[in-house]
């Protein structure tokens, strides 16, 4: 399976912190945002990810992420001249995706919650028909909703409904079969000029081929489109890490611990970072696994 992450978008609810840079590159308390989507490919086991971002803001992840090599994991990039939808993500990548399965995961939602690897990984072996993610929210009409019957089947995905048949949104964590690449090229552009992921969904539910993945209260679902969002979430990464004494997101504890990299590299990647408190976790780790 591949992995694609969409960073795109000029952020414009963000301004003016947002108006030289991608919020992508914006930090979620002490890291920047994109390494909380990427986390969560890697921990699914997928090592080949496109990152696809404005012509502005490419040279800046590249700067930062480079190709991956060092991760263990393979990073290539794609231009998205202007934000045409969730959903021109597959046409991008068509190229990148060749043959396979794909999972995209939008460059500003953040997860967390145990267990949350195994069920991204069970995830990664998808062949046929698309998983999506729900989540229970207090204010469906800000998402797509997903109509589910009393198997939680889905019924139909309606994207920012004024009148929401449920309290379910569907987060910006998508698995999908080859056949996604097909459906992009076939949807039409919406009344706001742009290619919905939600247009694409409904797709497979007409042919009955998608499972809904409810997160339990024990998930924790955030994006960060807002100024609110992105303290709200960096005040949570602050708690837990503290908390715990665990960082989430931390690629380089992800890499060693999935077996992309040795030892050796681990420390040292955290020797890099050795004087921020980033790298010296990093390097406490090492010395106690």
């Amino acid at each position: 399976m591949k992995g694609i992450i969409l960073a795109g978008g000029k952020g414009t609810r963000l301004y003016p912190a947002t108006w030289a840079c991608s919020k992508q590159i914006l930090p979620v308390y002490d890291k920047p945002m994109i390494y909380y989507p990427l986390s969560i490919l890697m921990l699914a086991g997928i090592r080949d990810i496109l990152i696809i971002s404005t012509p502005r803001d490419v040279p800046m992840f590249k700067e930062l992420l480079s190709n991956g090599n060092e991760l263990g994991i393979n990073i290539e990039y794609k231009i998205q001249e202007a934000p045409k939808g969730i959903a021109e993500a597959f046409i991008l990548g068509e190229d990148f995706i060749g043959n396979d399965s794909v999972c995209l995961i939008l460059g500003d939602n953040l997860f967390y919650g145990n267990g949350l690897s195994k069920l991204v990984q069970s995830c990664s072996n998808l062949m046929n028909g698309a998983i999506l993610f729900g989540y229970k929210v207090n204010n469906p009409s800000d998402y797509g909703v997903a109509e589910v019957d009393e198997n939680l089947n889905v019924l139909n995905i309606e994207e920012k409904p004024k009148n929401p048949k449920s309290d379910i949104a569907v987060t910006g964590l998508y698995f999908y079969d080859n056949s996604v690449v097909k459906k992009a090229k076939e949807i039409k552009p919406s009344a706001r000029g742009e290619l919905e992921i939600t247009a694409i969904n409904n797709l497979y539910v007409q042919e009955k081929n998608v499972k809904l993945k409810i997160l339990s209260r024990g998930y924790a679902w955030l994006d960060t489109g807002s100024n609110k969002n992105l303290l709200n979430a960096s005040n949570f990464i602050e708690m837990v890490q503290e908390r715990q004494g665990q960082y989430i997101a931390c690629l380089e504890e992800i890499a060693y611990r999935m077996g992309y990299i040795n030892k050796a590299k681990f420390v040292e990647l955290g020797n890099r970072f050795k004087v921020s408190d980033y790298g010296r976790y990093i390097l406490k780790l090492a010395e106690e696994i």
